[in-house]
């Protein structure tokens, strides 16, 4: 089970990304401020939860979290101050929107570029710990599917539909024989061999 806060005293808002991993799209961040005593049982981690789930959950997220935000770094933007720095740039600018400040914050992840002399956490896998973070998970991750399939009716080429920018080998062999979208990040390495691991 999911727990609801870190700690009792501060106002804590979780974070998480979506799309560092892609070839295309923007990198989306979230960052939820949930009540100390919250609870939902079908909260959890937006990887081990299905497109319809996580779709089911994302007005229940917003309706019941005190402040949420939802933001985006361009993928020129990525291209110019790498994936890691974007990345933790859409989580500032998430904190930025958010109307409630938060006095805590819990990152999903191992890593972090401190924001406003707010005191952080990382917290390795933080998305299946606590509540706020796998809230932030979705919400990323869903508003990112949704920004990734308004696209792909301007580029089937390339199947964003299916694979929402990830890099999958119908994406990669897309690439490959048509060229980059202006949506693509122009410095991850398509036939990098490494993506065999994905």
């Amino acid at each position: 089970m999911l727990l609801s806060h870190y700690q009792d005293i501060l106002v804590e808002a979780g974070c998480d990304e979506a799309g560092r991993g892609c070839l295309a799209g923007p990198v989306f961040a979230a960052a939820v401020i949930f009540p100390k005593d919250y609870f939902n049982a079908t909260l959890n981690d937006s990887k081990k939860l299905s497109e319809k789930k996580r779709m089911a959950l994302r007005p229940i997220i917003e309706q019941e979290a005190l402040a949420f935000a939802v933001a985006q770094i361009s993928p020129q933007e990525i291209d110019k101050i790498n994936i890691h720095n974007a990345s933790y740039k859409a989580m500032h600018v998430a904190l930025d929107l958010l109307p409630l400040k938060p006095e805590l914050l819990l990152i999903d992840g191992n890593r972090f570029i401190p924001y406003s002399g707010v005191p952080h956490e990382c917290i390795v896998k933080g998305d299946g710990k606590y509540l706020s973070i796998a809230a932030a998970s979705i919400l990323a991750k869903t508003y990112r599917d949704d920004y990734m399939l308004g696209l792909a009716n301007e580029f089937p080429q390339y199947e964003w539909s299916s694979n929402k920018g990830y890099p999958t080998i119908v994406h990669r062999n897309a690439v490959l024989k048509y060229g980059l979208s202006p949506h693509h990040r122009k410095t991850f390495r398509v036939s990098d061999p490494q993506l065999k691991l994905f």
